[in-house]
């Protein structure tokens, strides 16, 4: 049955999208998609998907559809549906630019762990994934099919990187539980593999040690010293790599390295006194009841698992250049 987008207030997401066509032909012009072949269908089909999975389940008007168009991160999609469509230019573009990055996130992530995948494997495994390898064939399996641009590549990429190592380290203690119970069987004379180890249910917490997290780590950075608040900003919001940050700083990338690393111990730290305390900057009275250390923890770790932050919100982008090439065309 057809829609009558003339008798409903609400009109169908996509029936709006098929409105904003001019805004969707900037997008397309002002990206590098005709250069990774990906042709204009494509390209509408990606941000199709993106608006269907946005507003699945919620009405959505025409401010509210232009409104979430505005956030996507074109180019990353592009780059995403170029390599899911099969363009070498972009999968090898995708692999120039990204492998060092998922090494040196996989190395930080598993930092300190006693169990889990190797920094290098984690990392390199998950480009099979990406591309889609079945069977040593090239498939429809990608896990680009999942990325929507509604957060940076290089944000996704991490929150999968981080899910896996946290999946590894689930798998991990199934089985030492699984033979910690072999083993008193055995010893008692019992029937073996009768018993299996429990799998932990979600923490009802979750919840709210992400909001202490978010609340904390606002607060942190909106107090954080100007300078370094500015290497985080093009670390995180900008997506610069430490070569361009070194550059733009007037230093070595050696030096913008170290310094980031300090700034973001400086920020753990400061996020870590917030959580323990439950104090936010100027107020006498906790924000949330404080929390221990083993609930620390499990902030950063819940954390690193949703990716709850949107780094450009807390830093906007003060050049207008990206927003203004984004209105033209608008219809």
């Amino acid at each position: 049955m057809a829609h009558d987008s003339a008798s409903d207030p609400r009109p169908d997401s996509l029936i709006l999208l098929r409105e904003l066509q001019l805004r969707l032909d900037a997008f397309y012009n002002s990206s590098p998609a005709a250069g990774w072949s990906l042709s204009r269908g494509q390209f509408f089909g990606a941000v199709e998907n993106s608006v269907v999975k946005r507003f699945a389940d919620c009405s959505v008007n025409r401010e509210a559809l232009l409104a979430y168009l505005g956030t996507l991160y074109i180019d990353d999609l592009v780059l995403a549906a170029a390599c899911l469509h099969g363009s070498e230019a972009a999968w090898e573009h995708f692999v120039a630019n990204y492998r060092g990055y998922l090494r040196a996130s996989a190395a930080a992530i598993t930092k300190g762990s006693r169990a889990g995948a190797d920094p290098q494997e984690l990392a390199d495994s998950l480009f099979a994934e990406l591309y889609g390898l079945v069977d040593g064939k090239r498939g429809e399996s990608s896990l680009f099919r999942y990325f929507h641009g509604r957060s940076s590549l290089k944000t996704w990429l991490r929150s999968i990187l981080a899910q896996r190592h946290i999946d590894c380290l689930r798998q991990s203690r199934r089985w030492e539980s699984f033979e910690k119970i072999e083993k008193e069987d055995g010893e008692n004379g019992k029937v073996l593999h009768t018993q299996k180890p429990s799998v932990p249910a979600l923490d009802p917490h979750r919840d709210r040690y992400l909001q202490c997290f978010v609340l904390a780590l606002s607060d942190s950075l909106a107090s954080f010293e100007a300078a370094g608040r500015r290497r985080l900003e093009l670390y995180y919001a900008r997506d610069k790599t430490l070569a361009e940050i070194g550059l733009l700083l007037g230093e070595h990338e050696s030096s913008a390295s170290r310094h980031l690393e300090r700034v973001r111990h400086e920020l753990r730290a400061k996020v870590e006194n917030c959580l323990r305390t439950g104090l936010l900057a100027g107020d006498a009275q906790p924000k949330f009841a404080p929390l221990s250390d083993a609930e620390i923890v499990l902030c950063f770790q819940y954390a690193a698992e949703d990716a709850p932050i949107d780094f450009r919100k807390i830093f906007p982008d003060p050049s207008p250049s990206r927003a203004e090439n984004r209105r033209k065309g608008s219809p």
